[in-house]
């Protein structure tokens, strides 16, 4: 009986300690993990905004443009300090590379634009870098964390007696939580 008091006694302590240690690393897995099992709908790196607009005045034609025109078309939108380079990938398009990734599409015939501007999301970006594995370091990182959450969980396991217990309700929970992720692993 004492022996299952100090056991039950040290895996509460093992327990919440490695939780609150932790307790950072399992925000950001679950949040970026959220994110990034939508990223068919969000991407979690990037903000993409697009601006479709029309330039008024006479363009020249591929063989007229040249870059004082490509950025004198782009002081508007406060790139012209990004401009990388510029092409037409069709006789009458000229696309507009810019640092960073924006861009810039002109139908130069009909003065259609479409300015494409893409910017970097912080916080969530770094934490989805973090899903991915960015380096060496990480890894050992990420190791001690699985590690900790094998230790989180069967300290959880053996914490609580009786009920609410392993062989109560905790059991019955343990179980439908196992059987789940196996369900979808067979059939989906």
């Amino acid at each position: 009986m004492k022996w299952s008091n100090s056991v039950r006694k040290w895996s509460r302590i093992i327990h919440r300690d490695l939780s609150f240690f932790f307790a950072g690393m399992v925000l950001i897995y679950a949040i970026s993990g959220i994110v990034m099992n939508h990223r068919n709908t969000i991407n979690p790196n990037f903000s993409i905004t697009r601006k479709e607009y029309k330039i008024t005045e006479n363009l020249p034609d591929k063989a007229g443009m040249n870059k004082e025109k490509v950025l004198t078309l782009l002081e508007p939108l406060g790139e012209a300090a990004n401009c990388t380079k510029h092409y037409f990938p069709q006789a009458d398009v000229m696309k507009v590379f810019l640092k960073g990734g924006s861009n810039l599409l002109v139908n130069v015939k009909t003065g259609e634009a479409v300015y494409e501007s893409v910017t970097r999301r912080p916080l969530i970006g770094a934490m989805s870098r973090l899903h991915y594995n960015p380096g060496q370091w990480w890894t050992y990182f990420a190791d001690i964390f699985a590690v900790g959450l094998i230790i989180i969980t069967l300290s959880g396991v053996i914490m609580l007696k009786g009920n609410k217990g392993i062989i109560g309700r905790g059991g019955i929970e343990l179980i439908a939580g196992i059987l789940i992720p196996l369900l979808f692993l067979f059939f989906f």
